[in-house]
């Protein structure tokens, strides 16, 4: 029984070291990074977190990036709900089509719609705005985010629509308030993939923003000064990336498991 629990001990370790190293580096000034090796700082210091609390260039940073992703998950659940609704209930003409080019809009790299975004989003107005990076990002999250809501609603039996029709309910109604609650786990499934591509998506956030709705993620990549790069700070900025990150999946852990049960995940 000890030799079975080591190998999952030896693996979380595996996992944890790296975020261990990155939260030590937050605590050390970039001059004991550079001079060495340790595993504790030698000389405890929170100037990183400081300058990241105080400077505006830092800290609306991370509030742009939680209102750009907030908005695109948003969207993209509100999008992908009737669409996956309307592809576990009926069946059209070229509708395995039709799911099919969906998906292979989530296989394109990122880098191929750059451009075409930059151009569009100029000439209309959004650029540099939370808006326009929600809205590009909707075109990798919609159809996975169907993709994972057909599932689950391929798992809901038709009489249970049938029932509420003949018991007088509306659409509207019947979806709003059976529907879409008996497939919470999918929902919320749904959400959390959105939300972490959205948040770690670097290429499309820096090319579609310049300063009013500058991520995060952008702002990390320009941590150089006349001394060279700020590691610290770059480690502390790392360290807070990861909380909202940690705290989505506290949330939606138990659907995460009940989406690789389906295999959806």
């Amino acid at each position: 029984m000890r030799k079975r629990s080591l190998v999952p001990i030896l693996y979380i370790f595996f996992l944890m070291l790296p975020i261990y190293w990155l939260v030590a580096m937050s605590f050390k000034t970039t001059n004991e990074i550079l001079s060495g090796f340790s595993l504790f700082p030698q000389t405890f210091t929170l100037e990183a977190y400081i300058t990241i609390f105080t400077d505006p260039t830092w800290y609306w940073g991370y509030i742009n990036s939680i209102i750009y992703v907030s908005l695109n998950t948003v969207i993209s659940i509100a999008v992908a709900l009737p669409a996956a609704y309307a592809f576990s209930r009926y069946r059209f003409l070229g509708d395995k089509q039709l799911f099919f080019w969906l998906l292979t809009n989530r296989m394109a790299p990122a880098a191929v719609f750059a451009l075409p975004f930059f151009q569009l989003y100029s000439a209309v107005g959004l650029f540099d705005t939370h808006l326009a990076v929600a809205l590009a990002h909707c075109l990798f999250n919609i159809p996975l985010a169907v993709w994972i809501l057909e599932g689950f609603m391929g798992g809901v039996p038709k009489e249970l629509d049938e029932t509420a029709y003949v018991d007088g309910y509306s659409f509207p109604r019947f979806f709003l308030t059976i529907f879409i609650p008996t497939i919470k786990a999918g929902v919320g499934v749904a959400a959390f993939f959105c939300f972490m591509f959205s948040w770690v998506e670097l290429l499309l956030a820096k090319t579609l923003t310049a300063v009013a709705a500058k991520p995060i993620a952008a702002t990390m990549t320009k941590t150089a000064s006349s001394a060279g790069y700020e590691l610290g700070l770059l480690a502390a900025a790392g360290t807070l990336t990861i909380i909202p990150g940690a705290i989505v999946i506290y949330f939606v852990r138990n659907y995460i498991a009940k989406g690789f049960a389906m295999g959806r995940v």
